[in-house]
This record gives structure tokens, C-alpha cells and sequence, in this order.
């Protein structure tokens, strides 16, 4: 008897809370239904935010980490979490280069595998973009964010953890929540370039870290989606491109989602707010 649960999930995989949850799946070997669009009962409540999750059918819910409990991994504790935030650090210089920005968003498919949903939702997700594109110009997503002194210091904690670990990996012998959400972080710095990829790659003050990223690399060698391939060892290659037609589908989206800034605008601010609101802050 098969009891997995069914498992439902909306994100692009250049989201770092995105990919915890892909790879968290990957790991425990569990079939997902994942898609780049908001569904209507989530986007209702929180616009465009990522990850989402709905499970054996039951309502829409956010958070990677309470996802990744509900799949079975450990619960991660707030001051946890925000270690795993101050690891972020480089997601402020995402739009600093806006056309890569896009570009690299555009080679990202749905990945629907039928071609007229999936055309419709390549051309959909690019007002999504939008929103987080206006969130990282705005400062909105990167407050608190600011660079430290030096780009490698954003994993300094980290580095002195990984000389303690009892295992190939922060939990053990096998990766759990912690290293999930911040390997996680490191495939978004990856998937647009930022300085703290640089850090990781050649500050002397990293070599622990560089060594974990390579033990977690080895672990998902055949999961699809490793930004991290290309820039770490063992190398191998990154996610698929979209072809042609699903970037063809993006690039209308992005033209048409400018075209309509008069309305996207209200509604991206209607949401920032919305959602700031929600969390708090």
C-alpha cells in the first residue's frame, strides 16, 4: 500500500526555499506535481509569494520550513532560521544586472509537460517575476539584507559549524532540514551570479564550506535541478535550458507584464503590502 503523500507545489526552482523543498522530495524519493504559476486559492491570499505547498489534497500553506516538517524532516527553530536568512546576503545584487536577471529567468521552464498549459504558464509566470523583480529593486525583499564587510562573511557561521558536524553532512550521515534550506540558498546565488558565489568559490577562509557543497552535490548527483554544477566540484551539468517555444512564451509574458505596468503595479504593491502585513514587518 502506497502511503506517500500526494504532493502539490508551486515555485521556480531559482527560489532557495523553492529548491529545499525539490530537493527535500528528491531525497525522499516522492512524486510532485510542481508548477510556476500560483494556483487561485493561494495567489487570493498571498499574491505571488513561493514556496506553496498543498498536500493529500488539504489547503495551500507557506513556508519551506514547516513544509519540509510536514515531509517528514526535522522542525528548524527561528534563530536556525535566520542564520539560514544571513546566508542570503547576495540576493540584493540579483537585479543588479537586469537583463541577466530576466535571461536567466526566461531559461527556467514549467515544467508542465504539455505544451499549451505550459506555454500559458511560461507566459503567466513572467508577472510573477515582475513582483520579485520590484521586491529586490525595492528593497522590499532585501531588507535586512545588507553586504557584509566581505562577501564570504555571509558564511562565516557556517564554516565553523561545518569543522563540527558529526556526519558527511550538518545532521548526520544524510541531509536534513538545515541542509536542505541552506543548500538551498547557495543554488539561488548560483542561478544568477552575485558576489557571495565568488566568496564561496575562492575566499581562503571557506574551505569547509566548499567541501559540504561538494559532499551535497555528490549526494543529489542525479537530481536535475543543481545550479551548483558549474561552479563547484564535482561538476557536472546544471538544470536544463526551456526551449525555445516556453522562452518564446516568457519574453511575450514580460512584454505584456510591462505593456500593463498601469495595472501590474497597484497589484504587485497590493501584495507587498499585503504580505509585509501578514509577516509583521
Amino acid at each position: 500500500m502506497n502511503t506517500k503523500p500526494s504532493v502539490r507545489l508551486y515555485g521556480n526552482d531559482h527560489s532557495p526555499w523553492v529548491q529545499a523543498i525539490m530537493m527535500g522530495l528528491h531525497q525522499k524519493q516522492m512524486d510532485y506535481e510542481r508548477r510556476t504559476v500560483p494556483p487561485l486559492e493561494a495567489f487570493k491570499k498571498w499574491g505571488p509569494m513561493m514556496p506553496a505547498a498543498s498536500i493529500d489534497g488539504e489547503p495551500w500553506f507557506l513556508e519551506s520550513k514547516d513544509i519540509l516538517h510536514r515531509l517528514g524532516y526535522a522542525p528548524v527553530t527561528d534563530d536556525e532560521m535566520f542564520a539560514i536568512r544571513r546566508a542570503w546576503s547576495g540576493v540584493m545584487h540579483r537585479t543588479d544586472y537586469w537583463p541577466r536577471f530576466w535571461g536567466e529567468f526566461s531559461l527556467a521552464s514549467d515544467p508542465n509537460p504539455a505544451f499549451v498549459p505550459r506555454f500559458l504558464n511560461n507566459f503567466l509566470r513572467a508577472f510573477t517575476i515582475l513582483y520579485f523583480f520590484l521586491l529586490i529593486r525595492f528593497g522590499v525583499i532585501t531588507r535586512g539584507y545588507g553586504d557584509p564587510e566581505r562577501h564570504g562573511d555571509a558564511f562565516m557561521e557556517w564554516e565553523q559549524r561545518f569543522a563540527s558536524m558529526p556526519g558527511r553532512f550538518l545532521a548526520g550521515d544524510e541531509p536534513d532540514s538545515t541542509d536542505l534550506l541552506l543548500f538551498g540558498i547557495v543554488q539561488c546565488h548560483c542561478s544568477i551570479p552575485v558576489p557571495t558565489l565568488f566568496a564561496l568559490q575562492s575566499d581562503p577562509r571557506l574551505s569547509r564550506t566548499r567541501q559540504w557543497i561538494g559532499e551535497m552535490q555528490r549526494h543529489f548527483a542525479d537530481y536535475p535541478s543543481l545550479y551548483s554544477n558549474i561552479y563547484f566540484a564535482p561538476h557536472a551539468l546544471g538544470p536544463a535550458y526551456a526551449k525555445g517555444l516556453d522562452q518564446f512564451a516568457f519574453w511575450l509574458g514580460a512584454i505584456a507584464s510591462i505593456a500593463l505596468l498601469p495595472i501590474t503595479v497597484p497589484v504587485v504593491a497590493y501584495f507587498i503590502y499585503q504580505n509585509q502585513t501578514l509577516r509583521g514587518t
